[in-house]
C-alpha cells in the first residue's frame, strides 16, 4: 500500500520529496512498458478502486459481525431461558400426582411424566418421545394388565378408544387386573394437540361399589317389604323367564303350594301347575299367555281374568320391565264381580220401577200442563173482556171531570181515574203474560233501529222523570238489531219505567255497549239497589221489593213480562246491582248485519209443544246424590241421555272410558271444598273442546255472575226451574242441529 512507503512521522518536505521520487519512478516505468495501450495504468486505477471497495465491504462485514455476535448472545440467553422453562415444566408435570402426557397436533408423544403408564409396566418402557397415538392405544389394548370387558377383543377395545379420541373432551374409566381402576381424562389443546391425565380411582370405585351393594341390599329389603304390604299378588321374572321375586299374597290367591314357588323357578313350570286348576276368561288361553312370555322384547301390556276354586275371580296384569323381564300381578275382584251381578239384577228391577214412576210423572205433568194452559186461557180471556168496560168507565170519568165544579169532588174523580189507569196497566200486563205463557204471542223478527225506539221512549217518559226531578238520559246509537219491534219496545219501556219508579233522586241512564257480534242495551239507575238474595224473585209475578208502594205504582208484573219476552226472543237478560248505589238491567241483542241478507225476516210463534230433546247427551256433575237423581229423572223423561257424575275427575274418567263427547255440561258450583263447577268445566274444555255449559248454584254474588259471563257459561240459580232448564237445553239442541 502507498501509505506504507511514507513514514507519517517525517516532515512534510521529506514526505513530498519521497512522493516526487515515487511518481518519477512510476512514470518512467510506464513509459518503458511494452503495452502501448496503457494497460498497466488501467490496472493501477482498478487496484485503487478495488481498495476503496474492500475498505467499504470490510466496514460492512465488521458491522454485520457485531450484529451477529449480539444475536448469538440473545439466542444463547433465549436458549438458556427455554431450557429453564422446559426444566420447570418437566419438574411441574413430574410433581403432578396423576399420569401426564402431551401429544402434538400430529399425534406424536412430546412429553410425559414418570407416572404416565405406571399402571401397565409392560408398556411403560416403550413410551418414548415421537411415539404415535395409534401405537400407544394398540400397546394398551394388548397389555396383560388391561381387563377387557366381557365379549370384547383387544382390537375392538382399541377401535372404540380411537373413536373416542376424536371427541372434544373425553373422560372414562379403564378396568385393570387385580380389581384396580384408572380414570382417563383427555383434552384437546388449541393447536390440535392432546393432553392425557391418568388417575388411579381404585379406592373410590371400591367404596362406591360397596355403597352401591349396600343400597341395593336396602332397596331389596324395601321392595320386599313393599311387596308384602300389597293387597295384590306379585311375581317378578327376569329376562330368562325365571322367578326372582314374589310376595306371600301369591300363594294365598293362586292354587299353588308355597314349596312350588322358589327362586329360579321357570315360568313354564308354574304355568303347567296352574293349567289344570284355573279357567282363563276374557278370551285368554294358556297358549296365548305362553306366547306372550316367549317374546324376547316389545311385549305389550296384557290384562285378563282367571277363575278357580269357589268362583274366585282374579284380575291378572302382566307388563314388561326395562331389562326385558316381566312382572305379573293378581288382584282378587270376586267381590266387585258379585257386586256387578247384583247391580245388574237391581238395575233390571229399578228400570221397571223407573218406567212405572215415569208414567205416573208424565200423567201428573200432563195434568199440570192442562191446568196451567187452562189458567192462562182464563186470564187471557178475562183480561181481554175487562179491558173494554174499563175503557168505557175511563171515558165516563173523564167526562165527569169537566162537569164537576166542586174541588173536592174533582179530586175524588181524579183519584178514581188514576185507580182505573192502574187497573188498566195491570190487566194489560196480565194479558201480555197470559199470551206469553199460553203460546199465543207471535213475533215478527226484523232489523230494528235502537235509536228510534229510544227516542220514542225519551219523549214518552221524560214527563215522568221531570215530575220526580230525575235526570233521564238516552245515549244515541246507530246500532240496528234483530228483534220484534213491539216486544223490544215493551221490554225497554218496562225497564226504564221500573228504574224511574224506584229511583228517588239522581238519574237514569240508558245506553248501548258493543260486545263483539252483539250489542247490549243497559239501563242504569241510582236507586236503592237490589240485594243479592232478591235478584231472582224480582222477575216473578206480583213481586215488589218496595212493600209500601201503592197499586198505582204497579203490581210487580213489568219485570215478569221482560223476563218472559227476553227468554222467548233469545235475548240474554242480566241484572247487576249494589245496595245503596243503584241497579243495572242488561239486555243482549244480535246485530242485524250478522243475519244473512238473503234470509227473509223471521216470523215465528212459540210452539205449543216444547222442542224435541231426543238424542241430546248431557254430562251432569252434581255431588248431592238426591239432586243428581232428581235432575237425571227429569231430563230422562224429556228423552235426554244423562251421564251423572260427582266430580270433574270422575267426569273426565267416564268420558275417556266410554269415548263420548257430550252435547252440554250441567255442573253444580260447589262440588267440594277444593273444586268448583267452573273449575270442572274448564278442565273438560281443555280436553274435549268448548262444549256448551251451564252452572247451577245458590250463590248469587257478583263474582260468580262475572265469572260465568267472562267464560261464556250459562248461569242457573237454585231452586232450579224446569221450564228454564228445558228452555236452555232446547236452545242447545237447536244450535246442535244448525251445526
Amino acid at each position: 500500500m502507498l501509505t506504507s512507503l511514507i513514514n507519517p512521522n517525517d516532515s512534510t518536505e521529506v514526505q513530498n520529496e519521497k512522493l516526487t521520487k515515487i511518481i518519477i519512478a512510476l512514470m518512467n516505468r510506464v513509459e518503458q512498458a511494452t503495452d502501448a495501450s496503457g494497460a498497466a495504468y488501467a490496472q493501477f486505477q482498478r487496484a485503487a478502486v478495488l481498495e476503496e471497495d474492500v475498505k467499504s465491504r470490510t466496514k460492512e462485514l465488521e458491522h454485520a459481525l457485531d450484529l451477529l455476535n449480539e444475536s448469538n448472545g440473545r439466542l444463547a440467553q433465549a436458549n438458556a431461558e427455554t431450557e429453564a422453562a422446559r426444566s420447570n415444566l418437566v419438574n411441574a408435570i413430574e410433581a403432578i400426582q396423576e399420569g401426564f402426557a402431551l401429544f402434538d397436533g400430529d399425534d406424536r408423544l412430546v412429553l410425559y411424566n414418570s407416572r404416565f403408564g405406571m399402571h401397565m409396566p409392560d408398556i411403560h418402557d416403550h413410551l418414548t418421545p415421537g411415539l404415535m397415538f395409534d401405537d400407544y392405544v394398540r400397546m394398551i389394548s394388548e397389555s396383560s394388565f388391561l381387563s377387557l370387558p366381557p365379549n370384547e377383543t383387544s382390537e375392538q377395545w382399541a377401535s372404540r378408544r380411537l373413536k373416542r379420541h376424536k371427541e372434544a373432551h373425553v373422560i372414562f374409566n379403564v378396568r385393570l387386573i387385580w380389581n384396580r381402576w384408572m380414570q382417563v381424562s383427555e383434552h384437546h389443546t388449541p393447536d390440535g394437540g392432546t393432553v392425557i391425565l391418568q388417575t388411579d380411582v381404585s379406592d373410590i370405585m371400591r367404596v362406591e361399589r360397596q355403597e352401591r351393594e349396600r343400597m341395593l341390599d336396602d332397596q331389596a329389603r324395601l321392595i320386599r317389604a313393599t311387596l308384602e304390604h300389597l293387597n295384590q299378588g306379585v311375581c317378578i321374572f327376569d329376562n330368562k323367564f325365571r322367578l326372582v321375586g314374589w310376595n306371600n299374597r301369591v300363594a294365598e290367591l293362586l292354587p299353588l303350594s308355597a314349596s312350588s314357588i322358589r327362586i329360579g323357578t321357570e315360568f313354564d313350570a308354574i304355568l303347567t301347575k296352574l293349567r289344570d286348576n284355573i279357567a282363563f276368561l276374557s278370551g285368554m288361553t294358556a297358549n296365548k299367555l305362553a306366547q306372550w312370555v316367549a317374546q324376547k322384547s316389545g311385549r305389550p301390556p296384557l290384562r285378563f281374568e282367571i277363575e278357580h276354586g269357589n268362583r274366585t275371580i282374579l284380575d291378572v296384569f302382566a307388563q314388561e320391565m326395562p331389562d326385558t323381564g316381566f312382572v305379573i300381578s293378581f288382584s282378587d275382584v270376586t267381590a266387585e264381580k258379585n257386586a256387578v251381578r247384583a247391580m245388574t239384577t237391581a238395575n233390571e228391577t229399578l228400570e221397571q220401577r223407573v218406567v212405572e214412576r215415569t208414567l205416573e210423572l208424565e200423567d201428573a205433568l200432563s195434568d199440570a200442563e192442562r191446568a196451567n194452559a187452562s189458567k192462562s186461557r182464563f186470564v187471557a180471556a178475562a183480561s181481554h173482556d175487562l179491558l173494554q168496560p174499563l175503557s168505557a168507565a175511563k171515558l165516563y170519568i173523564a167526562s165527569l171531570e169537566n162537569d164537576i165544579a166542586d174541588d173536592k169532588a174533582r179530586d175524588i174523580v181524579g183519584k178514581a181515574n188514576r185507580a182505573l189507569n192502574s187497573v188498566e196497566h195491570i190487566l194489560e200486563a196480565l194479558l201480555d203474560i197470559s199470551k206469553l205463557d199460553s203460546g199465543r204471542a207471535s213475533f215478527h223478527v226484523t232489523a230494528v233501529s235502537l235509536n228510534m225506539i229510544m227516542s220514542q221512549l225519551r219523549d214518552e217518559l221524560q214527563p215522568l222523570a221531570d215530575q220526580k226531578g230525575l235526570d233521564l238520559r238516552f245515549v244515541e246509537t246507530s246500532a240496528t238489531v234483530m228483534s220484534d219491534a213491539t216486544y223490544l219496545r215493551r221490554i225497554l219501556q218496562n225497564l226504564v219505567v221500573n228504574a224511574l219508579r224506584y229511583t228517588e233522586k239522581g238519574k237514569v241512564l240508558v245506553g248501548v255497549r258493543n260486545i263483539g257480534q252483539s250489542v247490549r242495551v243497559e239501563v242504569w239507575d241510582t236507586g236503592p239497589g237490589i240485594p243479592d238474595d232478591k235478584q231472582d224473585i224480582i222477575f216473578g209475578e206480583f213481586q215488589r221489593l218496595n212493600a209500601s208502594a201503592s197499586a198505582a205504582e204497579g203490581m210487580g208484573l213489568g219485570l215478569a213480562i221482560v223476563e218472559r219476552a227476553c227468554s222467548l226472543l233469545n235475548h240474554p237478560l242480566r241484572v247487576e246491582s249494589k245496595v245503596g248505589l243503584g241497579t243495572g238491567f242488561l239486555v243482549e241483542l244480535r246485530r242485524a248485519q250478522d243475519i244473512s241478507k238473503d234470509n227473509p225476516p223471521l216470523v215465528f210463534r212459540r210452539p205449543q209443544k216444547e222442542p224435541s230433546l231426543g238424542n241430546l247427551v248431557v254430562l251432569l256433575i252434581e255431588n248431592d246424590l238426591d239432586l243428581q237423581t232428581a235432575l237425571t229423572v227429569v231430563m230422562e223423561q224429556w228423552g235426554i241421555d244423562v251421564l251423572p257424575t260427582s266430580s270433574g275427575s270422575e267426569a273426565i274418567a267416564l268420558l275417556t272410558e266410554i269415548d263420548i263427547t257430550p252435547d252440554v255440561i250441567l255442573a253444580d258450583y260447589q262440588l267440594d271444598l277444593n273444586e268448583t263447577g267452573t273449575d270442572a268445566i274448564r278442565q273438560l274444555w281443555n280436553i274435549f273442546d268448548r262444549i256448551p255449559a251451564a252452572l247451577i248454584t245458590a250463590n248469587r254474588t257478583q263474582q260468580v255472575m262475572q265469572d260465568c259471563q267472562k267464560s261464556g257459561i250459562e248461569l242457573m240459580h237454585k231452586p232450579i226451574s224446569p221450564e228454564k232448564l228445558r228452555g236452555y237445553l232446547g236452545r242447545v239442541a237447536g244450535q246442535a242441529k244448525l251445526r
